[in-house]
């Protein structure tokens, strides 16, 4: 199972790369850009640039796991179909080729014979990438291969990332919007159960360097499996948790919480009132659970039902690595904090009932999000005494 995660992180700086390259080489870039407007899409392109960086970045991430764990790349499940049909009726598969030139041939055909632009893209494609991890390199855990499934959102925050702002400043840390707030989420769970086992969250523009202008990425990671937890930040988890004092000063405080800014209105009320002036709006679910993973804020709470599977699998894993997890929003309300019972997590294997395309695989409750449960229960109790009396004078 290491491993798989070993393997993960790799694909993960890989996709990385893709996403850096298409913004900052110059062919890519004005395709990339032109995708702004809908009357100035050529119409001989079997897509759209922006779902073609999406789909490569899905199948480079398939086929590097199925090279390497032969039956896992069937396994793997995303929100991207590599499929396009142009205006011209041509119906063009997009898939990795074995070598540069083959893919650079492909992808032409998808961009109307843009030879520069194709050629670039199959080169960043076909990069190898290096990447180990001390912390992983000596952790051995063996799962069945039989029993994962995993879950991918080649790029979260798709609008971010084709708007491409720069300079947003962050508030507290949080960033509202810009290309920061764009991610690649990895999330493996247990095809028999449901539950998240593995995660990895790639941050491919998490700093800019301000003299050359090129990015740096970041990514984080953990495992939760048969009573073994462990993520990418333990170290700093471990040191924090061992000052009592500043425990005990952090439960004593407003919890505070990263929102969607296409929150319900109720909701964003109720949050003013519990948690004061630690209210953030952020793009990107990816983002926004991430937020939860650095320890930025307490909870990211969303109670409509338009985030899915692929969207909180990876941070899901990473959190119930550091004692948290991401629980079904409705559920949590309907159960009062104060009996103590199990949360109802959310679980990965099984389709909405009833539902068709992409809301098979929706959260239809909600989500919230936390790293702990005690300030969950905190968090939980003020929301529902403030829900009451908001809902009346609704």
């Amino acid at each position: 199972m290491s491993d798989i995660l070993r393997e993960l992180l790799r694909v993960s700086e890989k996709a990385a790369n893709i996403a850096r390259a298409c913004r900052q080489q110059e062919a890519l870039f004005q395709l990339l850009i032109q995708e702004k407007k809908d009357a100035e899409k050529n119409k001989k392109f079997a897509a759209d640039f922006k779902t073609l960086a999406d789909v490569l970045v899905q199948e480079v991430i398939k086929q590097s796991m199925e090279n390497k764990f032969p039956g896992l790349g069937k396994k793997i499940f995303g929100e991207e179909s590599n499929e396009f049909t142009n205006d011209l009726g041509e119906k063009i598969t997009v898939e990795l080729r074995s070598t540069e030139e083959e893919t650079a041939e492909l992808l032409s055909r998808v961009l109307d014979g843009n030879k520069l632009a194709s050629e670039a893209l199959a080169k960043v494609v076909h990069q190898d990438v290096d990447l180990t991890d001390p912390t992983l390199e000596s952790l051995e855990i063996k799962v069945p291969q039989d029993i994962l499934g995993i879950w991918v959102d080649p790029i979260d925050s798709t609008y971010q990332y084709i708007k491409g702002s720069a300079d947003v400043k962050s508030n507290q840390g949080v960033f509202p919007s810009g290309l920061q707030c764009v991610t690649i989420l990895i999330g493996v769970y247990d095809l028999q159960t449901g539950m998240p086992l593995m995660g990895v969250i790639n941050q491919p523009f998490a700093s800019q360097n301000l003299t050359t202008l090129r990015w740096k990425g970041q990514y984080y990671w953990g495992l939760s499996y048969m009573g073994t937890n462990i993520h990418s930040l333990q170290l700093a988890t471990s040191k924090g948790e061992s000052q009592t004092a500043n425990s005990d000063m952090e439960f004593s405080r407003p919890c505070s919480a990263v929102i969607s800014t296409s929150e319900n209105e109720t909701i964003k009320a109720v949050l003013s009132r519990v948690c004061g002036g630690g209210v953030f709006p952020a793009a990107g679910a990816g983002y926004k659970s991430l937020c939860v993973v650095q320890g930025l804020v307490d909870i990211y709470i969303f109670s409509e039902d338009t985030t899915y599977k692929w969207d909180s699998c990876a941070a899901h894993a990473i959190l119930r690595a550091m004692g948290g997890g991401i629980a079904d929003m409705k559920e949590c309300l309907a159960r009062s904090p104060e009996t103590g019972l199990d949360l109802p997590q959310l679980l990965y294997h099984l389709e909405n009932k009833g539902a068709s395309g992409v809301d098979l695989w929706a959260n239809k409750g909600g989500l919230i999000a936390y790293r702990s449960r005690h300030r969950l229960d905190t968090f939980l109790s003020c929301l529902i005494q403030n829900l009451g009396p908001l809902k009346t004078q609704t």
